[in-house]
């Protein structure tokens, strides 16, 4: 009797780990705070019983993960070899290193990499000039998509209607007072910032900081990442900002795109 084919419902609900959903929503919940967190704490923010809390905890510190003095938890930085495995492992990464570094030393202005993940972006690589890493976004910061100029320059790559129903279902929270949240807006924003292929924000995800973004596309034109450089409003003028950094930045991505696969 031939066997018979599980669903893809069916293949989902029993290839999910819960313990290891867990584990990984537990260590999320370390990033709300600056410091280290009772038992008790960590168990409310990840909405999980105490008992369930612990045995993870126990785990994790057995993988070095986390630390404890008896009473309060805190990760350890062997956390972030999780996260240098992603660097090492992205093409993204090692295909645009070079890139930034060379748009910042001739710009002498940092340059950043970042993707889109879900409604965020996180910046995962960045060039600086002389390697000095001072100031700027660090590597894995993140903030919200639709108010930063590498966000819009990502999210064009989705057509109008997809568009317009992402930013209205998406969280939209001023962080400054120019940041745009009218969905019907920033609709018509990044349609023309489509059309131009470049983005520039102003004062709308930093209160003194203005950056431009253009989008990084792989061999087959689809949108991958942006990079950027920015500076602040009383050095950088918006006039600068297009053209200057503007023809460094599209040369750099266009440099990349048929190694992107």
């Amino acid at each position: 009797m031939p066997k018979l084919k599980r669903s893809d419902t069916e293949e989902r609900a029993t290839d999910f780990v819960e313990s290891l959903d867990r584990g990984l929503r537990l260590l999320q919940v370390f990033g709300t705070t600056s410091g280290p967190m009772t038992l008790s704490d960590l168990a409310r923010a990840a909405d999980l019983p105490r008992a369930t809390a612990r045995r993870i905890l126990f785990t994790l510190g057995h993988g070095g993960f986390v630390a404890s003095d008896g009473k309060l938890f805190s990760l350890t930085p062997h956390v972030l070899t999780l996260a240098a495995s992603f660097l090492r492992s992205n093409q993204l990464v090692a295909v645009l290193q070079p890139v930034l570094d060379r748009i910042a030393t001739a710009a002498q202005e940092i340059s950043s990499l970042a993707v889109l993940d879900g409604d965020d972006v996180v910046f995962i690589a960045r060039g600086s000039p002389m390697r000095v890493f001072s100031g700027g976004l660090e590597i894995g910061y993140r903030l919200p998509a639709f108010c930063t100029s590498v966000g819009r320059a990502m999210l064009g790559q989705f057509d109008d209607a997809t568009l317009a129903a992402r930013l209205k279902a998406m969280k939209r929270e001023a962080l400054t007072p120019q940041t745009v949240t009218d969905a019907r807006a920033l609709l018509k924003t990044i349609v023309a910032d489509r059309a131009q292929n470049y983005s520039l924000v102003d004062r709308e995800a930093e209160p003194h900081f203005r950056s431009i973004s253009v989008p990084v596309r792989r061999y087959d034109d689809t949108i991958v990442a942006a990079i950027n450089m920015g500076a602040h409003v009383d050095r950088v003028p918006v006039q600068e900002l297009i053209e200057r950094f503007l023809p460094l930045l599209r040369d750099g991505a266009e440099s990349v795109r048929s190694q992107l696969l």
